[in-house]
This record gives structure tokens, sequence and C-alpha cells, in this order.
């Protein structure tokens, strides 16, 4: 029996599957643990939990005080995450200590901006135009170096409690991790030492800096604690660099190579930018990983509409897949069209909308 254009599921599995087969497919073949007891007994965790504390005491992030009998006390907890590499390897156990933040109450404007995606693309476009090399900064433990107005005291973390002061608790001087005023104060930080350093922010992307002298050129892009990094000369790049070492702990990633989902390819034709790694895994999320590849993203005059005649289905699926195909579009531009049109149904998604999203998603695997 031949398979119909739109028996393009996964199909059925029937019989036995080994564990690995299951752990790869429900993507839990990494562990990542939920609480500090699950992380004690991996010397991985207990070593990164230990490296975050040392860049908290480095930093001069809090002091040990007594316990305030007027102030209330937040507590903390680890959180923990596995950082892979673009072809899934492991890269680095990371771990936060983050404040539950939730128990806040909203009293100012907490909010911090980021670069928006057009400005990222925006700047690897000029950087090719001018036959200049994008770099790649990471600030450790960014939050940490913002900070606070508000006078802040939080639990002493599990496991690490101080010999002799179990009823003592840490007086924040910066912000942590959870702390909603933590994202805008790393910006106010790291806005006040770009300013500084003569850079001109972008009047409508701000976090977008500009420094011109002598007719030399360098561009800042700021994305929470990653920053881009591209000018005329190389030597100005390298400075920036060094006055970023003299205020802050950064990672020096050399040449942008992954951001934000994306791999990118410097050479000296051009610079090529592809998000094979996250298209695997919007098919594998949506069950199309062994679907059928076809060349085209809609039916030859088809057209939708709201009230199709055909049942709803489940909006928080069709929104999902919605939002990864528009992400796609940031290298993908030829679904952009088809992606704005099936995004006009969010609210009154069909099974023929269903249908033609899941197409899109036939299109991706056959241009991977």
């Amino acid at each position: 029996m031949e398979v119909g254009e739109d028996e393009f599921d996964d199909r059925p599995m029937r019989g036995f599957r080994s564990l690995t087969d299951v752990y790869q497919r429900c993507n839990v073949a990494i562990f990542e643990p939920m609480n500090y007891e699950e992380a004690a007994n991996d010397p991985n965790w207990v070593a990164a939990m230990k490296a975050e504390l040392l860049m908290i005491e480095k930093n001069e992030t809090w002091s040990l005080v007594d316990r305030p009998f007027d102030k209330k006390t937040i507590g903390v907890k680890w959180v923990f995450k596995i950082k892979l590499n673009a072809d899934g390897s492991i890269n680095k156990y990371k771990v936060r200590l983050v404040v539950k933040g939730y128990v806040e109450q909203f009293g100012t404007d907490f909010f911090a901006p980021v670069a928006r995606l057009d400005t990222i693309r925006l700047l690897v476009a000029l950087s090719v135009h001018q036959n200049w090399k994008v770099y790649q900064l990471d600030v450790k433990s960014a939050f940490l170096n913002g900070f606070l107005e508000e006078e802040i005291y939080v639990e002493q973390p599990e496991g690490f409690v101080k010999l002799g002061a179990n009823d003592k608790v840490f007086k924040l001087k910066k912000a942590l991790y959870g702390l909603k005023q933590a994202p805008k104060a790393w910006y106010n930080r790291i806005d006040d030492f770009l300013l500084k350093k003569g850079f001109i922010k972008s009047p409508s992307e701000l976090t977008l800096y500009v420094r011109v002298k002598n007719h030399d050129v360098l561009i800042v892009s700021l994305y929470v604690d990653d920053l881009l990094v591209t000018g005329s000369k190389f030597e100005l790049v390298e400075q920036f660099k060094v006055q970023m070492f003299e205020d802050f702990e950064i990672t020096d990633l050399g040449d942008m190579a992954f951001f934000l989902g994306m791999k990118i390819h410097q050479t000296n034709d051009g610079i090529f930018m592809g998000q094979q790694k996250y298209a695997k895994e919007v098919l594998k999320k949506f069950n199309m990983k062994s679907c059928k590849e076809i060349s085209t993203t809609l039916m030859q005059n088809e057209k939708l509409c709201k009230d199709d005649g055909s049942n709803r289905v489940d909006e928080r699926l069709y929104r999902s897949l919605i939002g990864c195909l528009i992400y796609l579009t940031a290298t993908q531009p030829d679904i952009q069209f088809v992606v704005s049109l099936l995004s006009r149904f969010m609210h009154c998604a069909s099974e023929l909308h269903l249908k033609s999203a899941k197409r899109v998603l036939r299109y991706i695997k056959g241009t991977l």
C-alpha cells in the first residue's frame, strides 16, 4: 500500500525497543540533577558548585552577617545544566546558585534589554560588507557584577553552610541569579562601563554600542552575558578585550562560531549561518525525525482560512510549532512567507493548519 501525501508522521513503533533507544527518543540520556542531593554524588557537579561559590566570593558578591529580625531572608537553590557543543557533545557542567526571586514583590521596573535577532544579522551583514571578523566574549557569572541599591539577605546555600555559623545569612552587595533586580543591575553596570570607554549607545537599539576614533570603528552588541565585537582593525578589538579583562572575568571565545543556537562559519568568502542542530531538535520534538522530505513549503493553489470545516487541534501544540518555525527563519528566509501565513491561525488552529505546518517541517528535513 502506497503512503499518501499527507501520511508524513513517524510510523508507529511495534514490538520492543531497547532502553537506550527509549532514552534517546525521550532526550534523557544526559542526566541533569534536580536538587543538591542528586548532584552531591557526582564529582563533576560538586566541582562546578565549588567553582560557582569561588566566583561569588572572588566577586565580593556577599558578606556573612547575623540574621536580621526586621528583614525577610530569601532562600536560594542550586540549578544544574549541561552545556552542549554544536555537535551535541558535552561542553561543560554549569551550575548556578539562584535566588528564589518569586518571593520578591515588584517595587520598580526591573526590565533589561537584550539584542534583537535582526540586530545580530545586521551586524554580521555589515561585517561581511566591510570584510571584518566578528568575535565573541562571554562574561563569567555576569549577573554577579551588578550592584544592588536594595538591602537583601539570602540563606546560605545547601551543602555549603559555614561551620559554626548555621544561623547566619549572607547580605548581598551585588546581584545573584534569580533576583528580579539582577538583569537590570547587570545591564546598568555594563552600560556604564561601555559609555565610560567612549562608546555611543544606539537610540533605537539599547544593546548596540559604537565607538569611532580617527575613522576607526569598533562595534559591540550585548546579549545578556555574551558580547559580539567587530571593528575596522584587529588591534582595536584586542585593546577592548584587555579593557574588559581589567573590570570583568571573561572568556575569550575567539571568532564567533556558535551563538543563540546558530552555527556561524567565517571565511574569506563571507559568513555562513545555519541552524542545523536546532532544526534537528525541532523535528525530533514534533515526531518528524523520520518524515518524508519534500521540496516545497505549500501545496499548489492551497488556500488557508479561519473556518475550513476541519476539527480543531491543541492550540498549545500549534503555537509551539509555529514559534519554532519563526526562530528558524533567522537563517532560512525561504520559509518566512508560509510561516507568516500560518501564524495568523494561532487562536483557531485546525487539522489543516497543523498539516500545513508539518509540511514545512518536511521541507526543512530536506534542507538540513
